[in-house]
């Protein structure tokens, strides 16, 4: 569903994803976005970060699309949404995400 609020077009995108884990020391969990869905949402980015509402199960909260670096974008998962959800590394899931304002 789009519309269209202040000249900027507002999307329910819903998605699937297996949530991962940057291998780093305290890495953050993550899912990645498809690029068919951030792509054409890039002209609203503001240092790279694109401002989103992100919902997974009955959770939403006020994010970024994230770039990862190689022009693909991730929502990265809080703690207290994954224990909400009960959401454990390597499990699919489905997400949806809205632009919003900053």
């Amino acid at each position: 569903m789009k519309k269209a609020i202040a000249g900027v077009i507002i999307m329910d995108n819903t998605f699937v994803a297996k949530v991962e884990i940057f291998e780093r020391a305290m890495g953050w969990h993550y899912i990645a976005v498809p690029t068919e869905l951030s792509k054409p949402l890039e002209h609203l980015a503001d240092r790279g970060l694109i401002a989103v509402k992100a919902k997974v199960g009955n959770s939403s909260w006020p994010t970024s699309l994230l770039p990862m670096g190689d022009g693909t974008h991730f929502i990265a998962l809080p703690a207290k949404v994954r224990s909400k959800e009960k959401i454990s590394l390597g499990m699919t899931i489905e997400a949806s995400f809205e632009t919003r304002t900053r």
